[in-house]
């Protein structure tokens, strides 16, 4: 469904992700897991053609569904983001207008792929609001963002991202800055989305144990190149490199047991 193939991205003439290679199947999970600086956002930015700051992907190329994402022009990225593939940002709240009412910027980004009348998509907002289990969406879709708290602004992120059932959801550090009891309702919402509707994911995360929780395969990064990559048991248990096994050293332990 996706294939990465060979890719290295620059800034600058600065090569900052080298030789990057990874295939996702149709409702499999991945993770891009490593240190800050390793170039996991920079990888599903690149997917999304969303690289920032005059990033270009210089070598191999990206292919979804069969069809090279490099030769995109503007008005086919404009009619696949959002729709066939989505992002969760790390801080939904920054993506959101503070001045803006929820609604008003949820009814905008359905009517920009549907064409439907800004009741409709109202309307369409509330039940996805309410899909993701936030209470009372029509008073959600009448707040501020500030008036939210981050979980509930993650469930925004998460809720539009999925309004179209995107075939491909790329979600950059989706439980960073929450609280541990918010994490884990946010990564079995993102589970049962990818079991009722097959998508396909690739989470970016600092936390080796959001990765072995959901990920059927994982991506160790350093230095913008991939240090291990393969399947959960294989990273958790199999041969992998030192660096690998310092991050899985690095996951504290209690009571002696080790929860990765």
């Amino acid at each position: 469904m996706l294939e990465i193939k060979n890719v290295t991205i620059s800034y600058k003439d600065r090569p900052t992700v080298k030789d990057f290679s990874m295939t996702l199947k149709e409702g499999e999970i991945a993770s891009l897991v490593g240190e800050s600086g390793s170039g996991k956002t920079t990888v599903i930015r690149a997917a999304l053609g969303l690289l920032a700051g005059g990033g270009k992907v210089t070598e191999g190329d990206i292919l979804f569904q069969g069809k090279s994402l490099l030769k995109n022009t503007p008005e086919q990225w404009r009619k696949l983001r959002g729709t066939d593939i989505s992002m969760i940002f790390q801080d939904s709240g920054e993506m959101l207008n503070p001045i803006r009412k929820i609604g008003n910027v949820f009814a905008e980004y359905i009517r920009t792929h549907e064409k439907i009348s800004k009741a409709d998509a109202w309307k369409k907002g509330i039940e996805m609001l309410e899909r993701m289990r936030l209470p009372d969406g029509n008073n959600i879709m009448n707040s501020y963002p500030f008036q939210l708290s981050g979980g509930m602004r993650q469930r925004v992120g998460i809720a539009m991202a999925m309004t179209f059932q995107p075939r491909l959801l790329l979600a950059d550090e989706p439980t960073s800055a929450l609280d541990v009891t918010t994490q884990a309702q946010i990564v079995r919402q993102m589970m049962e989305l990818r079991d009722k509707y097959g998508t396909s994911m690739i989470v970016v995360t600092h936390n080796l144990g959001v990765a072995a929780y959901m990920s059927d395969q994982i991506a160790v990064m350093q230095k913008g190149r991939i240090s291990d990559i393969g399947s959960r048991d294989e990273i958790l248990y199999g041969n992998h490199s030192a660096y690998t096994q310092k991050l899985l050293d690095a996951v504290p332990s209690l009571g002696g047991a080790r929860y990765v």
